[in-house]
C-alpha cells in the first residue's frame, strides 16, 4: 500500500471485503485514489467481476463525472458493461477530505448478467407470441446511430449477455445482422467485432460460414 495514501482512504479499505462478502461473489467493490497524477485502484474485492487489480485505472464513467475541476456528484444505480460483455449495475460514490476536496471514490459493480438472462426467459414465457420487427425508417437518419440501434436491438432481442454467448450463438447474431443489411454500413464489421468481443477476422469467418450455408 502506498505511503502517500490519504488516511481517510486507508480507513475505508477494511469495508470492501465486508460489503463484497455481504453481497456475494458477483459484487465487486473498488476503492480509487484520485489525485492530479493518479486516478487508480488502491484496493479491490471480487476483482474477477471486471478483471481489474490494484493500480488499474479508473473507468471512463468516473473520470468523466469528475470533469476538469474534479467536482462531481455521486452516480447511483447506472448501467455499465465490462470489456468482455458482462452487464453491471453500478454506483460510484466520491470521497472528500476535510477541505471538501475529492480524494477518492468507492465503486460498487454488481454483475447482473444472469438476471438479464432470467428476465428474458420469464418475458418470453409470459408473452410468447410477441414479435418485434426492426424498421430502418423508424431509426435515426445518422448512419452511425442506425448501426448502433440495429446491433443493440438485435442483441436485446436475443436476450443473452455477450459474456455468456458461445460461438454458435454469436454466429446467430451475425446472421440476424446480415439479414437486416447491417454489414452494408461502413465500419459495421469493426463495430460488431467489438460488441461481440471477437476479432474483425472472426466476424468475416462467421459471414463466410453463414453464406456457405445459404
Amino acid at each position: 500500500m502506498g505511503e502517500n495514501l490519504h488516511p481517510i482512504l486507508r480507513g475505508l479499505i477494511p469495508l470492501l471485503d465486508g460489503i463484497a462478502n455481504t453481497m456475494g461473489k458477483n459484487c465487486e467493490v473498488v476503492l480509487h485514489q484520485i489525485a492530479k497524477s493518479k486516478k487508480s485502484i488502491v484496493a479491490i474485492s471480487n476483482g474477477h467481476v471486471s478483471g481489474r487489480t490494484v493500480d488499474s485505472p479508473m473507468l471512463d464513467v468516473g473520470i468523466q463525472a469528475l470533469g476538469e475541476e474534479e467536482v462531481a456528484e455521486n452516480i447511483i444505480n447506472y448501467s455499465n458493461k465490462t470489456v468482455n460483455g458482462k452487464i453491471l449495475k453500478s454506483s460510484t460514490m466520491f470521497i472528500k477530505d476535510e477541505d471538501n476536496k475529492i480524494i477518492g471514490a468507492l465503486c460498487i459493480n454488481i454483475d447482473i448478467s444472469e438476471f438479464v438472462v432470467a428476465h428474458k426467459v420469464l418475458d418470453e414465457f409470459i408473452q410468447p407470441d410477441i414479435k418485434r420487427e426492426i424498421s430502418f425508417d423508424s431509426l435515426s437518419n445518422n448512419i452511425n446511430d442506425v448501426l448502433n440501434n440495429v446491433v443493440e436491438d438485435t442483441l436485446n432481442s436475443y436476450g443473452k449477455p455477450v459474456a455468456y454467448m458461445n460461438k454458435d450463438e454469436k454466429v446467430v447474431i451475425v446472421r440476424k445482422l446480415d439479414e437486416q443489411g447491417a454489414f452494408l454500413i461502413k465500419g459495421a464489421i469493426d463495430h460488431v467485432a467489438k460488441i461481440l468481443c471477437v476479432s474483425r477476422y472472426t466476424v468475416y469467418n462467421y459471414l463466410d460460414e453463414i453464406r456457405m450455408d445459404s
